[in-house]
This record gives C-alpha cells, structure tokens and sequence, in this order.
C-alpha cells in the first residue's frame, strides 16, 4: 500500500459503488497526521452545478467553478490553491498545493482576473475522518492510494 499524507490523491474503488456520496470519487487529502488527527480532503471530480457568483454573497462578482468537496461543513466554502503568493495563510498540502488562506484575498484575485482555474479550486463541503477511519476503508478496500500528481487537479 502506498503512503497517506497531505498531497494524496485517492479514488473510491468498487466497493463504494452503492454509496451516493463516494461513488467514483477522487479526493485530495490536504491534511494527514499522526494517529490523534485523522485526514481531511475534497472530492475533486465532482462539479457543484453552481458557480461563486450565483450565490448571494457572490453574486457581484465572477463566474467561478464551485466543485462538492464532501458532506461535511456543506454551509461554508473551502479552498486549495497554488498561489502563495497572492493567498496569504494557506497550509502547504504537497506538491506546491495550499489548503485555505485568506479567503478575501482568494476572491479578489478571482473577481480581478488575477486567479483562474489553474490556480484555485473552490468547494462546498469537505472530507473527514478520524484518526485511524481512512486507513481502516483503505484497510477494507473502499478507497485506493494512487500515484496521481495532486497538481492535475488544476487541469
């Protein structure tokens, strides 16, 4: 089995074929700690249907993809991006990928043209597990670690 930590990409196999919520998914693990924290990710293949701009608070600004990022905390938005340099705060997550920062500097790059899709993906919703609960699915065969790179998820 492959290792688990932040910048892991992982697909649901067969055995969540029946599962609504993980059925054919492919989520980017941002956090993985020792055994006390658990793992948070986002579903990255899975479009939302509505855009930033189409929700009320948003809705002065861009259109920008919005992606379900799991059934958790499906009231706020999250983030992953690859700008640093423009996001202030974010959590490295592997492979140059930052969880979160500054979600006003986030939107104001998207609404000034600064940031595209190549750069930031948003999302309703996220991952979780407890400590030791992804290992166990892995363990039991619901999920595959896969060598992808994390960075295709901006392609």
């Amino acid at each position: 089995m492959m290792s688990l930590s932040a910048g892991s990409v992982i697909k649901s196999t067969p055995a969540l074929a029946g599962d609504p919520l993980f059925a054919g998914v492919t989520i980017l693990i941002t956090a993985h700690g020792p055994s006390a924290d658990g793992a948070v990710g986002y579903i990255i293949n899975r479009p939302f249907g509505r855009r930033l701009n189409e929700l009320a608070e948003f809705r002065h600004g861009r259109a920008f993809p919005l992606y379900d990022g799991g059934p958790v905390d499906r009231e706020h938005l999250f983030f992953v991006h690859r700008r640093p340099d423009l996001i202030e705060g974010g959590v490295p997550a592997g492979a140059g990928i930052y969880a979160g920062g500054d979600f006003r500097q986030a939107v104001a790059g998207i609404n000034a043209g600064l940031l595209g899709t190549g750069d930031l993906k948003l999302f309703i919703g996220y991952c979780g597990w407890d400590a030791g609960e992804l290992e166990a699915e892995i363990g039991e065969g619901s999920w595959m670690v896969t060598d992808e790179a994390p960075e295709l998820l901006f392609t």
